[in-house]
């Protein structure tokens, strides 16, 4: 497939993408386990399924593939079985554009030699008996896809825990020009989740071209002699969330509860020396739940403008604060704060600082972007109003996907930043509105601009990510 594999920014025009519908195994969080496996609440799937993705995908197809969708809508609708969104019925659209992970994983596994290796690896992972890889081995490829992804055999037997976060497909990987690096994740919940992909990235033919591109991070090499008490502080961990292809020369890493900085060391050193981008920026946000990866508290609209959270933007403290923490009389805040370190390719003098997240950003809008500095506009969580700001962070309002410059999917429930987007000139329309408009013809994918697309999200706000998140680019036009 030719030019499978090229993001050199966050705004570009979407083209290819890799997605992880919700599958069976998120009906089957329980409350007592919600949080070990990373999701905050349990969630009803028939709605977040029916009512939430499936929107989701149909206008990915509509920007990124419309041959599969467009004439179709009402028959799609109509059909309560959902065939359309089933990878493994006859009617599934099955898009070379909008790539289902669950599709990918069933085309490895008819490879005896794949699917022997990748049983045992799972097995191993989930100290299962030698009895179940035989078990496993002889499912048909793509029972033995759906089981590895939901935990569950067709005879509906709970067989491993689900891996609900396998839908956040960001988070498994992250495309940084021709390159892909893999993630390793924080979270003993998502290790399933990445020996999966792992394994369709290193062996399905869609990825042929690019297989000396796939880039994975070494571990300490000595973590495994260290007491557990100082393991825990030399892992090397990083997930896709944390990683952001601002411009072509230009990566941010964030430094989080889920990336390590032993993590970004690693990336600094092989994406130098690769020479693959000149520029890497760590951004450090307080190590918090609320907060989790770099692009829950900042994502990108356009060339020239941002969705971030307002408390996070700026240095805050107050003078006299500082003063009485240097007395010792309060407790240091840098804790609450944003930290920024930016490397340069091959420059012998030291790292240089950075003030604020609002002065990283601008800085890409002007010197890697060509934006004039008045041009630059920071759009805010909640519309920086007390308590809406921090309200809706939680639930996603700075979690943006751009399908192409200006045009982005986000969340139907943040209601003052959806405000905040139509002051600066945007339109918000809910995706319903949005996918009739473009099967009658009144919109085009081609000419929508400035637009801020709504998602439904009652069930899938529970998840804990946004569309960003729940995207992975792997091609996109270049500014």
């Amino acid at each position: 497939m030719e030019n499978l594999i090229q993001v050199s920014s966050e705004v570009g025009t979407l083209r290819r993408l890799l997605i992880h519908s919700p599958d069976s195994g998120l009906g089957k969080v329980v409350p007592s386990k919600a949080q070990d496996w990373l999701f905050e609440d349990i969630v009803h799937l028939d709605t977040m399924r029916r009512q939430e993705y499936d929107f989701y995908v149909k206008t990915l197809l509509y920007f990124l593939d419309p041959d599969k969708i467009k004439g179709k809508l009402a028959t799609i609708n109509a059909d309560n079985e959902r065939n359309f969104f089933k990878p493994d019925h006859p009617e599934y659209f099955n898009s070379d554009k909008v790539i289902e992970l669950q599709k990918l994983l069933s085309d490895i596994l008819e490879n005896d030699l794949v699917r022997m290796k990748l049983v045992a690896a799972a097995c191993a992972i989930e100290k299962e008996w030698y009895s179940t890889h035989d078990e496993l081995f002889n499912l048909p490829p793509i029972e033995l896809a759906k089981t590895l992804i939901s935990g569950s055999t067709p005879s509906g037997e709970m067989l491993f825990p689900p891996i609900p976060n396998f839908i956040f497909t960001r988070d498994i990987g992250i495309t940084i020009n021709d390159h892909i690096l893999l993630n390793r994740p924080k979270k003993q919940a998502r290790t399933r989740e990445a020996l999966l992909v792992q394994y369709i990235f290193f062996n399905h033919p869609i990825f042929d071209a690019v297989r000396k591109n796939l880039i994975e991070i070494p571990d300490n090499e000595t973590l495994f002699l260290l007491p557990e008490y100082e393991a825990n502080e030399a892992q090397t961990t990083l997930e896709g969330g944390d990683v952001m292809m601002v411009a072509k020369n230009h990566l941010l890493i964030g430094i989080s509860e889920r990336t390590t900085v032993n993590a970004a060391k690693q990336v600094i050193k092989i994406l130098f020396e690769k020479k693959i981008v000149d520029k890497i920026t760590l951004v450090k946000i307080p190590n918090k739940r609320d907060y989790m990866h770099i692009d829950t508290v900042f994502t990108q609209v356009k060339r020239n403008v941002w969705v971030l959270l307002g408390s996070l933007a700026k240095p805050q403290l107050k003078a006299e604060d500082e003063v009485l923490i240097k007395a010792g009389l309060l407790p240091s805040k840098k804790a609450e704060q944003v930290h920024i370190v930016q490397f340069r390719r091959g420059q012998a003098h030291e790292p240089r600082e950075i003030a604020s997240l609002e002065e990283l950003l601008t800085e890409i809008s002007i010197y890697d972007l060509g934006c004039q500095p008045l041009d630059v506009k920071f759009i805010y969580s909640g519309n920086n109003e007390f308590p809406y700001g921090a309200r809706e962070q939680w639930t996603d309002s700075c979690n943006l996907l751009a399908v192409k410059e200006g045009v982005v999917i986000g969340y139907d429930r943040n209601d003052k930043t959806l405000e905040a987007f139509k002051e600066v000139g945007f339109e918000t329309i809910k995706m319903e509105d949005l996918l009739n408009d473009f099967e009658s013809g009144k919109r085009s994918p081609e000419t929508i601009q400035n637009t801020f697309i709504m998602l439904p999200s009652a069930e899938l706000s529970r998840a804990r990510g946004g569309s960003h998140c729940m995207s992975m680019p792997i091609l996109r036009s270049e500014l």
